[in-house]
């Protein structure tokens, strides 16, 4: 289904166009947030395809490493926060491989990981005319078959058999030449592609590529206004995008371990704890979780100049890394687009009303109900319990659904026009107090 932005009532395809501008549940249920994705060059894993990861799940057979291995570091830093996780392999990488007699032993992805298999194989002790094969990753039985020939074997989470007769014993043979392989823009691309077609509330980079950079910027523009899918980009240190659907880490945090994480590798973590904050929530002073210290550290003049800039940074904070302010990178204020559209909490209502309206109206409004003075009542009586709910949460404030809500027949007999006023409540992030001495 189309949408987007518009100026004039001129679209040709069916659909939902919202335009914003500054001054269970009924069918208006509040969408659900936390959901991230992002792209990852990996050692294990099926390629060129989305790889959805619920927090608190094994990832092993997945990713081919426990969540908290070097490996998947960018992982364990975005479960961290999301509830729902789509990692994109970008490489393909070499399979490795190994032959033991008839049977050869091919590992199921490419990769530097495949290195790490090895295969036992020796006669079962209560059968004779059989033999006990064994996978081991990193040492470790994955997997134990018994079986009479090579061609009795079945695929396993590790590795593909193939092969017909008789199996020869080894005490310990390794599959070799796994690799990894490059990663181009072009995978990149096919990353974005692949985007488009899932839901998400943000993205991250974790690149310090400003061809990348500029790309995935185009993107998340392109998709905001021209698709009205109102999602956020998380890159480092790119604040000269200067929009609200891009988010720039300004520097890296210190993990209680000693890691030390750069800025294009926090931005998992920022687009994890933006996708899992509740539209009446903010992250301005919330700590990095598990982070003790930020690297690098600012000065007072340096940060105010970061925050101006539309910096997204962290600073100390009695024995935590915090963030400085929930902003993203819009800094070309204007009299109708103000100075509220970078804060990531507002932004966050205005990119819930937008998602949720549309998937309201696609899913009960388009096609399903009459274009007149009994539907156009019903749609707007939807949009007043969407927006009474937001109040109820505290997203926004003086709503009023006599006056802030117009749904009126359209220029065309299949179109409405719909106008609404909305005021979304930010965080306190500033207490100024006077203390009279008496």
């Amino acid at each position: 289904m189309a949408g987007g932005t518009w100026t004039t009532q001129n679209k040709d395809r069916a659909g939902v166009y919202i335009e914003f501008v500054g001054e269970g549940k009924p069918v208006g249920a509040v969408g659900d947030r936390g959901v991230m994705t992002m792209p990852l060059s990996l050692s294990w894993g099926p390629s060129k395809q989305m790889i959805e990861i619920q927090a608190g799940a094994d990832v092993s057979k997945q990713l081919g490493y426990d969540v908290t291995a070097a490996q998947l570091l960018l992982v364990k830093e975005a479960l961290k926060r999301v509830k729902t996780l789509l990692v994109y392999r970008l490489n393909e990488g070499v399979k490795a491989n190994a032959t033991i007699g008839t049977l050869t032993s091919t590992a199921k992805y490419g990769g530097l990981r495949g290195n790490d298999i090895s295969h036992v194989i020796q006669k079962n002790f209560d059968d004779a005319t059989k033999f006990d094969v064994k996978t081991l990753l990193s040492g470790r039985a994955v997997d134990i078959q018994t079986v009479a020939a090579t061609e009795a074997l079945k695929a396993n989470d590790w590795v593909i058999f193939s092969g017909t007769g008789a199996l020869t014993e080894t005490a310990g043979t390794v599959l070799k030449g796994g690799t990894d392989g490059t990663v181009t823009n072009q995978d990149h691309m096919d990353y974005l592609a692949a985007s488009e077609l899932v839901d998400f509330q943000t993205m991250a980079l974790s690149s310090t590529d400003n061809t990348l950079k500029a790309l995935y910027s185009s993107f998340v523009r392109r998709i905001r206004d021209d698709e009205g899918k109102k999602v956020q980009v998380v890159l480092e240190n790119y604040p000269t995008a200067d929009y609200e659907g891009i988010i720039s880490v300004k520097n890296g945090v210190i993990l209680s371990d000693g890691t030390k994480l750069t800025a294009a590798q926090a931005t998992a973590w920022v687009a994890a704890a933006t996708a899992s904050a509740q539209m009446n929530q903010s992250l301005t002073y919330d700590a990095y979780d598990d982070a003790i210290d930020v690297t690098p550290r600012y000065t007072n003049d340096q940060i105010i100049a970061a925050i101006n800039k539309g910096e997204f940074l962290f600073t100390p904070s009695q024995g935590k890394a915090k963030v400085e302010l929930d902003i993203n990178t819009f800094t070309s204020f204007s009299p109708t687009k103000g100075k509220e559209f970078r804060k990531n909490r507002v932004i966050r209502v205005l990119d819930g009303i937008n998602n949720d309206f549309k998937r309201i109206f696609e899913s009960f409004f388009i096609g399903k109900v009459d274009n007149n003075a009994d539907g156009r009542n019903l749609l707007r009586g939807e949009c007043n319990s969407y927006l009474n709910t937001l109040q109820g949460i505290n997203a926004v404030q003086n709503f009023d659904s006599q006056s802030d809500v117009v749904v009126l027949e359209g220029s065309e007999a299949d179109s409405v026009y719909v106008e609404v006023g909305v005021q979304p409540v930010d965080s306190v992030e500033k207490i100024y107090m006077k203390v009279t001495v008496q």
